[in-house]
């Protein structure tokens, strides 16, 4: 079944309209945006800013890493997460409808870590820091809201490209990842915590 035909899209708008729910936007978007990163291609139909795959359409993200933000010594790795859901965030503090989220990206994340089976967290959510030039000011945010989930520190967002090419000029990004850490859903613009928990929890459930 073709992507147009089951995902149930709430909020279907032109990328030239992102600027409402986001910090920026892609120029090229607005049409259909179409990149590659690994195996995963990202596609937004008609510039939509919320895209739902389903689990026979998933294909296979590259492996995210990055040096942690709060910790330059150490490496995160999206392999660190193996048979987790796992939410990616395309993040800055310097963006309003990204400061506003990051609350409900906190309980996101502990439900997920709730979630799991008493050794292993069901899954987490992975920031990834980006045009924050100014690392203290970063930590600082973090710090202040009591964000516990991990953040990579990518000021230029190189990732971008790993994750399927999307655009890297809307931010917040967040892609929920499945168990095998395959797109589920991708959405361009500022999320609730209802939103991403109703694609990630029956992701649990999933072989």
């Amino acid at each position: 079944m073709r992507l147009a035909k089951f995902a149930a899209i709430l909020a279907v708008v032109t990328l030239g309209s992102v600027t409402l729910v986001a910090c920026g936007e892609d120029s090229t978007a607005g049409t259909d945006a179409v990149a590659v990163g690994g195996t995963f291609q990202f596609h937004s139909p008609g510039g939509q800013t919320e895209i739902f795959y389903d689990e026979a359409e998933r294909e296979n993200l590259a492996d995210i890493s990055g040096e942690s933000l709060m910790d330059e010594t150490q490496e995160i790795n999206l392999a660190d997460f193996e048979g987790q859901v796992v939410i990616l965030n395309a993040w800055g503090q310097w963006c309003a409808p990204c400061r506003s989220e990051s609350d409900d990206l906190q309980t996101i994340h502990e439900e997920l870590q709730a979630a799991g089976d008493g050794e292993t967290p069901g899954g987490t959510v992975l920031g990834i820091n980006v045009r924050d030039y100014s690392r203290d000011i970063a930590q600082d945010f973090v710090t202040d809201n009591g964000i516990s989930y991990p953040s990579i520190y990518d000021p230029p967002f190189m990732t971008a490209a790993q994750l399927g090419g999307v655009p890297a000029s809307v931010i917040p990004t967040t892609i929920v990842l499945d168990k095998h850490h395959r797109p589920a859903a991708v959405f361009l613009r500022e999320v609730t915590s209802q939103d991403v928990l109703d694609v990630a929890l029956p992701l649990l459930d999933e072989a």
